[in-house]
């Protein structure tokens, strides 16, 4: 490796479990539980449980890892040490596709939330240069603002599932007879009846099937296998809520005692989202379907509360909920892109300047903002929200794949886990890509083409 400015270790277990929460609670618990709820219907909790058990075979990978390797970079500093230069360039490139895609969706989710349709992708835009800042001011205040983003999150989700169980609940007593939404083809019990949840490919979700393995399938015909598709699918998406947990080893450089300190602030953070995730898929699946019928859209509690016929202070309670998680998220990724990037640039696979440290600071400062320009042009292009979800999947899935197979290859006292839990994990991550949408993996194998050109291009000329 050449020669570059250290990162400092200042992170501790706290920190870092905070910064992994801070990473998944975002857009996942805001939109993708909802996306899921419109592919899988009622069988939404299972497509978060798969979604979960992948992410907990990679997060042993990754946390493997790291132990071994605490340095800035992740799977991609990772895969050049176990498997070779090239495993490690396309496994860092994946991750900055992927993050990037996640970073525009959680800015446009914030703006969703705050302004009206006209003027989203400036507010988005605006969040992004506001976080990117509070990033270039420290590692530390990083850590310290996603505490309280992070925390804010929690309680407006644990208030707003609550409201929607009393809502469902009081079903019973009023019948069909309540005002507003609730009235709207509810049904007369405290629980709604499966039948009336929606089903696989139900709403706006369909758009998502075009061209992918799931229309060559037939999955909109129903069927067993279609219902297998929907529920891949819905996984897949719901994977994107899950891959903040190795924020924490892209921060492995400044991290303290990082063979101790990152395996436990990893398993903690998914162990912590995991119960959450599915906590709020059972409730939206009891709460049903919105009345209008064109799916949970891309706020899915703002339906949902409205279905109950919950609102004023309810509505405030989870925008500032969403706006926190989303922004907390959106802080981490930031950290994670450009300490990736930072990698990168230190071994010659992006350019060299962007290897800098600030050293008062102790931050990536160039990458930081490199990152930060690219997300800004994601945030004025992306078509929709989900659209950004379903391209992080594919880059983050991807990238988690080769962090499989580098852990497969770990012996001796750095194998922390067994080696089944690699395998699955690998198998998972395939699968899941190839449920995704088929423009999707069109375009994600493009951008995978033209990374692996330009390196190509950088080694003929050396």
């Amino acid at each position: 490796m050449s020669a570059a400015p250290a990162l400092s270790r200042r992170l501790r277990l706290g920190d870092a479990v905070v910064i992994g929460l801070a990473s998944m609670i975002g857009a996942g618990a805001f939109v993708s539980v909802g996306a899921a709820q419109d592919l899988a219907g009622a069988l939404a909790p299972l497509a978060v449980l798969i979604a979960a058990v992948v992410a907990l075979c990679n997060a042993t990978s990754t946390a493997q890892l790291a132990a071994q390797h605490p340095s800035s970079g992740g799977t991609y500093h990772y895969g050049r040490l176990q498997l070779g230069p090239w495993w490690g360039f396309l496994a860092g490139w994946c991750f900055v596709i992927g993050k990037i895609a996640s970073c525009a969706a959680m800015a446009l989710v914030i703006a969703a939330y705050l302004v009206p349709e006209p003027f989203q992708r400036p507010v988005a835009a605006a969040v992004v240069v506001l976080l990117t800042a509070v990033n270039l001011v420290g590692i530390t205040r990083t850590a310290a603002l996603a505490r309280v983003l992070v925390t804010v999150a929690i309680a407006a989700l644990l208030l707003t599932a609550g409201r929607l169980i009393a809502g469902v609940l009081g079903r019973g007593a009023v019948g069909t007879g309540g005002t507003g939404a609730e009235g709207a083809g509810e049904p007369t019990g405290g629980f709604p009846e499966l039948s009336a949840v929606p089903g696989p490919l139900a709403g706006q979700a369909t758009g998502l099937w075009d061209g992918g393995l799931a229309a060559l399938a037939g999955a909109g015909s129903g069927g067993t296998v279609g219902l297998l598709l929907a529920l891949a699918q819905a996984a897949a998406l719901m994977f994107f809520a899950f891959a903040g947990y190795a924020r924490v080893a892209t921060l492995g450089e400044e991290v303290v005692d990082p063979r101790r300190t990152i395996p436990r602030a990893i398993l903690v953070a998914l162990a912590a989202v995991c119960a959450l995730y599915l906590a709020l898929s059972i409730v939206l699946v009891l709460v049903g379907l919105d009345p209008d019928g064109a799916g949970w859209g891309p706020a899915p509690f703002r339906a949902a509360l409205a279905a109950v016929g919950a609102g004023g202070v309810w509505i405030v309670v989870v925008t500032v909920g969403a706006v926190a998680a989303a922004s907390g998220a959106l802080l981490a990724l930031v950290a994670g892109v450009s300490r990736t990037v930072l990698a990168m640039a230190r071994e010659r696979d992006l350019p060299a300047p962007l290897a800098a440290v600030d050293a008062k600071r102790s931050v990536p400062q160039r990458a930081e903002i490199v990152a930060a320009v690219v997300i800004l042009l994601l945030v004025l292009l992306a078509d929709s929200v989900l659209v950004a979800i379903a391209a992080s999947s594919f880059g983050v899935l991807l990238y988690y794949a080769v962090a499989n197979l580098a852990a497969l290859t770990q012996e001796g006292e750095w194998r922390l886990f067994p080696k089944a839990m690699q395998v699955i994990g690998l198998v998972g991550c395939v699968l899941l890509v190839a449920a995704l949408p088929g423009s999707t993996i069109v375009a994600g194998l493009a951008l995978l083409a033209a990374g692996i050109a330009y390196r190509a291009i950088l080694l003929a000329r050396r």
